[in-house]
């Protein structure tokens, strides 16, 4: 199966590979990634990234691992996501390199991949699923355009209230 890659003017967006686990797993240790469920235990960690890989085996589309130009170190995982058990189709996004927060490296991606979701993925509705009080991730989602839905159903997280925000089909995507 040849996966797509996707280009944006400072990154490339590609299917994640076994090379990206050490930068996920040491993501997945960090302090930013409690909301993960994978905090600090390498087996959760393990099993999370062996479903990144999985999703673009099974569904043929996954979360991209996203790059700079040129080199091929993962700073990000972002793109289209729908396990079975999700309530709706999501574009979600993780930045495993605390380094690049705050440069727009998340959402040029997210830019990107929903690109990709609506032009070839042909999805006609897209939300992320986002932990309340992760006010980086929400500020993105309002940055790409997403408005909360209180409406929306979440995935279970025990322990959490996730919000649910939903993004704006691009005109000329009905």
């Amino acid at each position: 199966m040849t996966s797509p890659v996707l280009h944006t003017e400072r990154l490339t967006l590609r299917r994640p590979a076994p090379s990206d686990w050490e930068a996920f797993r040491d993501f997945m240790f960090s302090d930013r990634a409690q909301e993960f469920g994978s905090h600090r235990h390498l087996g959760r960690a393990f099993r999370s990234f062996a479903s990144e890989l999985g999703h673009w085996d099974i569904f043929g589309f996954g979360m991209f691992a996203v790059t700079r130009r040129g080199e091929d170190r993962a700073l990000a995982l972002i793109g289209p996501w729908n396990p079975p058990d999700w309530p709706e189709r999501e574009i979600g996004w993780m930045v495993l390199d605390g380094a690049v927060e705050g440069q727009g490296i998340a959402r040029e991606a997210a830019e990107g991949a929903l690109r990709h979701i609506w032009a070839t993925l042909g999805w006609d509705t897209v939300v992320s699923y986002i932990a309340e009080g992760n006010a980086r991730s929400i500020a993105l989602a309002e940055r790409l355009g997403a408005v909360l839905d209180p409406k929306a159903k979440a995935p279970e997280a025990p322990g959490k209230r996730v919000l649910v925000f939903r993004h704006p089909r691009p005109e000329g995507h009905a």
